[in-house]
């Protein structure tokens, strides 16, 4: 199998902060159209002696689509990825290496280029009907429990020459500098989904055509949130408290109903209530000063239906 990868376009340079937005534009634009124009970023031959390129194609809202198809035919084609509107133009040519990498192995698995992709924008999301809607103080700066405020910033972004949509939050005692936060630790802070999720999709669909912010790793931390198996805890805690405190059960006895037992010396047989209170977040972790708000997907049900009895749907956020 013999592949070839052309020569990715040169890195732009970094723009001074005194030119104008049109100029700004302008600079993404122009290596954006030059590796429009190319003919191919790459090609290869598959296993069935058929050579097949890799194309940039234009995508909805400044995105580019990287594209494999039949090089004689220009049919049978599949999407190798979907770049946003903020990313480098140069991570085309990185996917295009790797995918290459893995086409000399035939180990390429894409699925059908569809026409719904040149209308859409990757990890883009419609708001809800109202949510354009301008929000209030309090939606705007949720506080958590220490009374540290948070809200969406347009911060410095290393490497890159227009500022980046993060997470902030103030100082504890009020007064500062505002710290960046990860969308992952807003939402632990809180101890709840919302509004940082509802905040967060509103602010990339406000943003999604801007050329003049990045968003993609703010994108990047509501993907990770939302498919990540590591969940709040909170209403589990609220359920096993709640039953302990009633006389319903015992810590113990829901440990041993998991499965989580152990033995004195003498061989007596009791539940591993440190196990639980980790779990719940109400003991600190070993090497850690505070209980995590977090929990193993797994983890949770296994509580919610062993020890407690219930359908983990009624202890999940």
């Amino acid at each position: 199998m013999t592949q070839t990868l052309s020569q990715s376009p040169a890195a732009p340079r970094r723009a001074s902060t005194r030119r104008t937005k049109a100029r700004r534009r302008a600079r993404v634009a122009r290596p954006l159209a030059a590796l429009l124009e190319r003919p191919a970023l790459g090609n290869y031959t598959n296993h069935y002696g058929r050579t097949r390129e890799l194309v940039a194609q234009a995508g909805a809202r400044g995105s580019l689509l990287v594209v494999d198809r039949d090089r004689a035919t220009l049919e049978d084609a599949r999407l190798v990825a979907h770049l946003g509107a903020d990313e480098p133009t140069e991570n085309a040519a990185i996917v295009c290496a790797e995918y290459l990498r893995g086409a000399e192995a035939d180990r390429c698995r894409c699925r059908t280029l569809t026409a719904e992709d040149a209308r859409t924008a990757p990890f883009v999301e419609e708001p809800e009907a109202g949510a354009a809607d301008a929000p209030t103080a309090s939606e705007t700066q949720p506080m958590d429990g220490r009374g540290r405020r948070y809200s969406l910033e347009l911060v410095d972004a290393e490497k890159m020459s227009i500022p980046a949509l993060r997470w902030c939050r103030t100082p504890e005692a009020g007064a500062g500098c505002l710290e960046q936060v990860s969308l992952r630790d807003a939402i632990a802070a809180l101890e709840s989904y919302e509004p940082m999720l509802a905040i967060t999709i509103r602010a990339l669909s406000l943003h999604s055509e801007s050329n003049q912010t990045s968003t993609t790793i703010l994108r990047a931390e509501l993907v990770r949130v939302r498919e990540s198996p590591i969940v709040l805890n909170r209403l589990l805690r609220d359920a096993v408290m709640h039953r302990v405190t009633r006389g319903e059960l015992s810590m113990s006895e829901i440990a041993v109903r998991c499965g989580r037992v152990k033995r004195d010396r003498k061989g007596n047989e009791s539940g591993e209530t440190s196990w639980l209170a980790r779990r719940i977040g109400v003991l600190a972790e070993g090497g850690h000063s505070a209980p995590t708000p977090w929990i193993h997907s797994d983890v949770l049900a296994l509580i919610a239906r062993s020890g407690l009895g219930i359908s983990p749907r009624e202890v999940e956020l």
